[in-house]
């Protein structure tokens, strides 16, 4: 593969840096940071306290299960996945009384923290719905990624291969080898409806050497969320400024190269990244990485979709005083999508919205009160 197209980089150093999206590497050069609120709130003001989930709408539950499971994913048990009407979540995802649907909920640990990452899927019947990635590409404005340490590519490769739920993006269908790397050890590939996953190998143990310090292997397990924007700027101002990801100084230079085309499966694209975190909100002293991809040459509009079509993602946040956060959010003109504040079962209140860039619908729920 030629080098990266960057006289003020070595490949190294996007690969590392800049270019995350190909890597999916645990740690990102951001400045040093607090978990409090960001300084423009006051200590009764809503905010957010962590990422806690991703969720995903799927057209066949069991065929999705499958595929997450066989990536490492463990279904939890117990829970209900008949079809049913929700009444509360029809007010949340903004659909009329009587729609059907059913869910699964799945974890695998954080790869920072050790803690359980979450990840809901969910079918709908009974409306109409369209496939938003059916015959899309991995930098389609608004695309979601999900990122996976995995301690054996090769071996998840074979068994996606074997139970015919292999759809990968990658160039020659295979794992695609890391500058300096001698074997394929990451690669794009997508679940049964499209929306994408990126798998990196596990990094080895490193011995000291050289008066470098040793290194433990990464751990294995969810490393980050990426998000496909159109405008920075606008992305940066909704998940920075208001819902307060910490965010790195400057935003990497455009880059680009055969080697994050071979991940993805393209040619040509030029992009860069802002790698801002948030906290887990199973352990807030951890960070986990959240991803703004922007392609400098594939911006078009966003063709307009909603929060039950097959292959939409959204990112669920655990909030602190919810009334101030959804009132802040509204008062900065963004959309929200569910009935208001809707209080669920067991008294978890939630509220729906998607950002200004791409629309992309993100989920902030409060526990209930104690």
């Amino acid at each position: 593969m030629s080098t990266l197209r960057s006289s003020k980089f070595s490949s190294f150093s996007i690969v590392t840096a800049a270019c995350a999206l190909a890597l999916g590497l645990a740690s990102v050069a951001v400045s040093p940071s607090s978990h409090a609120a960001p300084q423009f709130l006051t200590a009764n003001e809503g905010q957010v306290i962590g990422v806690a989930f991703e969720g995903r709408m799927v057209s066949d539950l069991d065929k999705s299960v499958a595929f997450y499971k066989l990536i490492g994913f463990t279904e939890v048990p117990g829970v209900d996945k008949s079809w049913r009407a929700e009444e509360a979540m029809n007010h949340i995802h903004g659909v009329k009384p009587g729609v059907q649907s059913r869910m699964a909920k799945l974890t695998i640990n954080s790869n920072i923290s050790g803690k359980p990452f979450t990840l809901y899927l969910r079918e709908f019947k009974g409306i109409k719905r369209k496939n938003v990635m059916a015959g899309k590409t991995a930098w389609e404005p608004g695309a979601t990624h999900i990122d996976l340490t995995i301690p054996d590519a090769d071996l998840m490769w074979s068994q996606l291969k074997a139970a015919n739920l292999l759809w990968s993006r990658t160039w020659d269908n295979k794992l695609i080898a890391a500058p300096g790397a001698t074997k394929g050890t990451i690669a794009y590939v997508t679940d049964p409806d499209g929306m994408d996953v990126e798998i990196v190998e596990q990094r080895p143990a490193t011995p000291a050497m050289n008066g470098r310090p040793a290194r433990p292997a990464d751990p294995p397990g969810f490393n980050h969320i990426g998000l496909v924007i159109l405008d920075a700027d606008k992305a940066k101002s909704f998940y920075g400024g208001l819902l307060g990801e910490q965010m790195p100084a400057t935003i990497s230079q455009w880059a680009s190269g055969d080697f994050m085309d071979s991940a993805v499966g393209g040619h040509g694209n030029v992009l860069r990244m802002v790698n801002g975190t948030f906290p887990e909100a199973a352990d807030v002293n951890s960070r986990m990485r959240f991803e703004l991809v922007e392609y400098e040459n594939r911006k078009k509009p966003v063709e307009p979709y909603s929060i039950t079509d097959i292959g939409v993602n959204y990112v669920g946040f655990e909030a602190k005083n919810l009334d101030s956060l959804v009132a802040r959010l509204k008062g900065a003109g963004i959309t929200i999508v569910s009935d208001g504040i809707v209080e669920m079962k067991g008294g978890y209140r939630v509220a729906l919205f998607r950002d200004p860039d791409t629309g992309a619908f993100v989920e902030l729920f409060e526990r209930p009160k104690t």
